[in-house]
């Protein structure tokens, strides 16, 4: 049985790893951490073989104790579980050898599966006979911690002849395989294998080839590109390229190959932030004051002009009208007899410039808000009336629903239904809607911390207002303020 340690803050969490993992026949639970410190103790004592470890803990955060217990104990399996997606995270985890990332909430499926790898590459592990397996650790020794580092002539020259480089010189690529099973990225390697020396290894869902030679990155570019197409042909995958370098310098290609995935995957992060603001768009409309419609209106249209080329941003921005139509009018879902205000495809595809769509686009979304204030203000009852406007003056406070039930005088179900009903969001979503409104103000605002801004709109932990403004946005409060 494999020893396993679970490191989180949250007592939910550390009773979802202890029941997932009751009934395994290979794994059992050594040990429960809730802090940095503790974790490292219990490592130190018990020795797991697994350690599940959560990235936001008090003292030390995850990284900090992976990079610790390194040095002391390297045998040690590190799986990394943390609330929402982070590239900056994976980024860092990647040199330090961590074998999984895993976002929460995380499915039984997910765990399996994870677990599944883990004990497979355990049992790997284990002494053969045959050399092996150990040779295969050393090779991940290197890909995984070795070349993200600078290396001496010396030690480089020693792996280069362990492993038959061909070349004193190499390039990184990584490969995001996504849901793409690990066999995929074993196959890609093995297509290119036929024309490059190439090595790999699969670190969670990123595949990291190692190219050593003396060859046309272009080439070995359309050849990596050939054997994806081949492999998967769905299509969809990203994949960053370093440059060439020498053996001791292989640390820069690493960080180039990081780079170049971290910006094409800000593409697909654009789209979504852009269907985000939409959903909250749609939530706010003939809610919230106009203006405020008004300027998440033309921060959604002008991130998807900013990522599509014009046709394709007038096209989605008709897809956007006709949701939009439809919330103040009900012609396309509720009410079959109702008419749309205009057809908005006919009116913005022949717009010619960027000019004509802002000329058009204004008076269009007038037109849209005042349909939507008089026909969801109209049909609003008093008490949610009066919670909304309760809302709008203690949102940074701690509030609950009970406490707008309470002053409305209804009770908290026949609240949180009114809310669902008219508004099609529930009280939470809607008190978040308004927290991050003014936190993207703030943000824009020079000198203002994160911590700051967290507490002057109503979170009191600003790990977890980082959390939310990331899942509702697409982007950490950081990069926000960066990019404003």
């Amino acid at each position: 049985m494999y020893r396993v340690l679970v490191v989180d803050d949250e007592e939910p969490a550390l009773d979802s790893f202890e029941l997932m993992l009751k009934n395994s026949a290979h794994f059992v639970l050594t040990g429960k951490a809730r802090s940095g410190y503790e974790a490292l103790n219990l490592i130190t004592n018990i020795k797991p073989d697994l350690v599940f470890m959560d990235i936001n803990i008090p003292g030390k955060n995850g990284l900090e104790v992976i990079e610790e217990m390194n040095k002391k104990n390297p045998s040690t399996v590190f799986v990394l579980s943390t609330a929402y997606e982070r590239f900056d995270l994976a980024q860092r985890a990647i040199p330090l050898g961590v074998f999984e990332y895993l976002v929460k909430p995380i499915s039984k499926n997910t765990f399996t599966a994870a677990l599944e790898k883990v004990r497979i590459y355990l049992d790997a592990r284990l002494p053969l006979p045959e050399q092996f397996p150990e040779e295969k650790q050393e090779k991940e020794h290197f890909l995984r911690k070795l070349i993200w580092k600078p290396m001496s002539r010396e030690d480089w020259e020693k792996y280069r002849e362990k492993f038959g480089f061909p070349s004193g010189k190499g390039l990184v690529c990584l490969f995001e395989l996504g849901e793409a099973p690990d066999s995929a990225g074993l196959l890609i390697a093995e297509k290119l294998s036929l024309c490059y020396h190439c090595s790999c290894d699969i670190l969670s869902s990123l595949g990291l080839y190692f190219f050593s030679g003396n060859f046309e990155k272009d080439e070995l570019e359309a050849a990596l590109e050939k054997a994806v197409r081949e492999t998967l042909p769905a299509g969809g995958f990203q994949y960053g390229l370093g440059g060439l370098y020498s053996g001791q310098d292989l640390y820069l290609s690493c960080s180039e190959a990081l780079e170049a995935l971290r910006q094409k995957q800000n593409g697909g992060e654009t789209g979504n932030r852009e269907r985000l603001r939409l959903i909250q768009l749609r939530r706010r409309i003939g809610v919230a004051p106009p203006a405020e419609s008004e300027a998440l209106f033309e921060k959604l249209w002008q991130g998807v002009f900013e990522s599509l080329e014009f046709s394709a941003a007038k096209a989605e921005m008709a897809s956007v009208f006709k949701f939009l139509i439809d919330d103040c009018t009900g012609c396309y879902s509720s009410n079959p007899d109702a008419v749309p205000l205009f057809s908005a495809a006919e009116e913005i595809m022949p717009l010619k410039d960027i000019g004509a769509w802002k000329a058009w686009a204004g008076g269009a979304f007038e037109q849209i808000l005042r349909h939507a204030a008089s026909r969801r203000k109209a049909a609003f009852p008093i008490p949610l009336i009066r919670a909304m406007d309760y809302i709008q003056e203690h949102y940074t406070e701690p509030i609950q629903l009970h406490d707008a039930a309470e002053l409305t005088q209804v009770s908290d179900a026949y609240l949180s239904r009114l809310f669902s009903e008219h508004l099609r969001v529930n009280f939470i979503d809607y008190l978040t809607d308004l927290r991050l409104e003014a936190a993207e103000k703030l943000l824009r605002e020079p000198g203002r911390t994160v911590k700051e801004i967290a507490y002057a709109v109503g979170y009191q932990d600003p790990n977890y207002f980082s959390k939310i403004f990331k899942k509702n946005t697409g982007i950490s409060p950081r990069d926000f303020g960066a990019n404003t």
